[in-house]
């Protein structure tokens, strides 16, 4: 557990507000400036504000302490004090990474939308940065209520961005129907943080409790976290997203800007929620149900990987990819050990480069050939050699090929599940050879071949803002898959202590 000791010390040994400053001063700030500026000003004001943003986040890195597995720079000022709910931000092992990953990624995005954004550029890029303010907010909220206000706020810019930046007929569609379900996953996560609340006011303190610390200090009755486990489950299964509740993404692979699905599938919020709030605050549940969580991980790795061996279009392929990948990390968080954890949160990290990567190709390509369905592709390769081949690159650490960070994520959640769910092990073996099959087969058919479309003859080949983004998103690739203790120095000690929780 983490001792309210160690809190102390580490609120009175931050003086800079760093990570207010990550939400508040720079993509919110940004937006506002964003709003007085002309169109050809915003892309550039929004990528400095990344730029800023992601430096801020490596400082925090550098400065962070390894050995001690607890929460550090948290900030904490009265926020309802009527109702006892603060404003509580801090990180640890588990969050920091996402931090300087999800800057990369959004300043990914705005270069990858240089060009292809023409319409209202200025409130895209606005919409961008105030997910963005979000989706931060989410990685470092340490009160339920916060957590949940960001969760929500999430929505918004989403809705927007898809409705007026989508590519398909039906994005109004997907755009409501995505909205509903977030929506309707957003009831049973707030009623299982209201409960706990209420329960330690009860048996504890007499007042409600959303600090996230004080939850984990003072666990909930073993007859009450079976409902806070199922509630809390249901909540982040939709955001995941875990099978059958992933259909919203296939949608928004086909109806929304490549940008929002490079977030959501580079971004799993849903699963950062089950190992940040889900297991921690319901334990002796969660290892009671230990066989559910193996099941939805089997379910969502085997039922990802056969629908995307039969797609016939790139964007809907790498969604149902997401969904098997997504079951692989449950399974990871399914083991309860050290090492499974440590593969969840790896393959998380990965998400944002692999996943997110790929889904900014495909949005190079659509941009150029103005389609990827495989009847309008064939031959890529000949005529745009630099997307082809950084698009196999990613996908090769999709795979889990050595040398990737692919392979280390992969590896340590299937030791650990074969250990721990031995037939779940094998499943997810079986999952690993069709994803091989599913992405060689669609590769040879998009990018190999002869080129029978006019349009691909005469496509441009990657620019050099969007060459050195590939660049950068491989060469990380390869550095974390060679030197994977860059991550797993940062993740052990908070994912000691999360095991230290079930115990």
């Amino acid at each position: 557990m983490i001792s309210e000791t160690t809190l102390a010390n580490v609120e009175s040994a931050i003086g800079f507000p760093i990570l207010s400053l990550l939400l508040i001063i720079l993509p919110i700030a940004s937006a506002i400036i964003l709003l007085t500026s002309d169109h050809l000003k915003a892309r550039w004001i929004a990528l400095i504000a990344n730029i800023i943003t992601l430096l801020l986040s490596l400082i925090l890195v550098f400065q962070f302490d390894k050995t001690n597995s607890g929460f550090q720079f948290v900030e904490r000022l009265p926020w309802i004090p009527s109702l006892n709910i603060d404003y509580i931000v801090g990180i640890d092992g588990i969050s920091i990474l996402f931090l300087p990953l999800t800057s990369l990624l959004f300043m990914g995005i705005i270069i990858a939308s240089w060009n292809s954004i023409r319409t209202m550029p200025r409130l895209f890029f606005i919409l961008l940065l105030l997910l963005q303010t979000a989706t931060l907010g989410i990685f470092i909220s340490l009160n339920t209520i916060l957590f949940f206000l960001f969760w929500e706020l999430t929505l918004i810019p989403i809705y927007f961005l898809i409705i007026y930046w989508g590519i398909g007929p039906n994005r109004r569609y997907a755009a409501v129907k995505y909205t509903m379900v977030m929506m309707a996953g957003g009831v049973p996560l707030l009623f299982g943080f209201i409960l706990a609340a209420f329960e330690h006011a009860k048996v504890a303190s007499g007042e409600l409790v959303f600090d996230y610390i004080n939850l984990l200090n003072n666990p909930l009755p073993v007859e009450l976290q079976t409902t806070i486990f199922f509630l809390l489950l249901l909540g982040f299964a939709f955001k995941a997203p875990i099978f059958p509740l992933h259909t919203w993404l296939p949608a928004i692979a086909m109806e929304g800007p490549a940008s929002i699905a490079a977030i959501m599938t580079g971004l799993k919020l849903g699963a950062y929620g089950l190992i940040r709030f889900t297991v921690p605050l319901a334990p002796d549940a969660a290892q009671n149900f230990h066989w559910l969580l193996a099941g939805l991980g089997i379910m969502g790795v085997l039922y990802g990987a056969v629908l995307a061996i039969s797609q016939t279009n790139l964007r809907k392929m790498l969604a149902f990819s997401s969904v098997s990948h997504v079951g692989l990390v449950i399974l990871g968080i399914a083991s309860f050990s050290t090492q499974g954890l440590q593969g969840a949160l790896f393959q998380l990290f990965n998400f944002t480069l692999v996943a997110g990567g790929l889904f900014i190709l495909i949005g190079f390509l659509h941009h150029r050939t103005g389609s990827t369905e495989l009847l309008s592709l064939g031959g890529v390769a000949k005529t745009m050699p630099l997307l082809a081949s950084f698009f196999f690159i990613f996908g090769l650490a999709g795979l889990g090929v050595p040398g990737t960070n692919g392979f280390i994520a992969e590896n340590l959640i299937l030791i650990s599940v074969l250990e721990t769910h031995t037939g779940a092990g094998i499943a997810a073996l079986i999952g690993i050879v069709l994803a091989a099959a599913y992405f060689l087969t669609i590769y040879q058919r998009a990018f190999l071949g002869p080129v029978k479309n006019d349009v691909i003859i005469t496509a441009m080949d990657l620019r050099t803002r969007e060459l050195l983004l590939a660049i950068a998103f491989g060469l990380l690739i390869i550095i974390f898959g060679i030197f994977p203790d860059i991550i797993l120095d940062v993740t052990k000690g908070a994912s000691a202590s999360w095991i230290d929780l079930l115990e």
